[in-house]
């Protein structure tokens, strides 16, 4: 599945929810199917910064796509992630940098976080592109 159509199936699914309460519920849940993230990988290195809780992301290279795993002390930030993995895990690096992020302000989520959250969801936005970026690099 592209990404574009991964992010269009999100939207949809935010869609249905008539309140900010049900989105978070939805994203809490999200949050709990995530990909855990090995534990070897739960190091300094793979830590976002900027973000106030404390989030990791792992990347590797599978069959020339990225495979992104993550997890996160926090639940919101859990499942901010988990939307995130899920539209850009499985995906070559070019798709992944080339990829346009509009579904995260057509769900809402940036408007209804904290600035804080806010701008941690930008500093994972970056991350994510920085490993395809490297990756993308290696298969050049």
């Amino acid at each position: 599945m592209s990404i574009a159509t991964e992010q269009a199936e999100i939207v949809s699914e935010f869609s249905m929810f008539d309140d900010w309460m049900q989105r978070y519920e939805y994203m809490i849940e999200l949050g709990k199917s995530l990909p855990l993230i090995d534990q070897a990988h739960k190091t300094d290195d793979n830590v976002i910064k900027g973000c106030q809780s404390k989030v990791w992301v792992h990347a590797e290279l599978d069959d020339d796509k990225i495979v992104f795993t993550a997890d996160s002390d926090a639940i919101i930030t859990k499942g901010i992630i988990a939307i995130l993995i899920r539209a850009f895990s499985n995906q070559p690096p070019k798709e992944i940098l080339a990829a346009e992020t509009h579904f995260i302000d057509e769900i809402g989520l940036k408007e209804h976080l904290s600035p804080t959250r806010a701008n941690g969801l930008v500093s994972m936005i970056k991350q994510l592109k920085m490993y395809a970026l490297a990756y993308q690099t290696q298969l050049s």
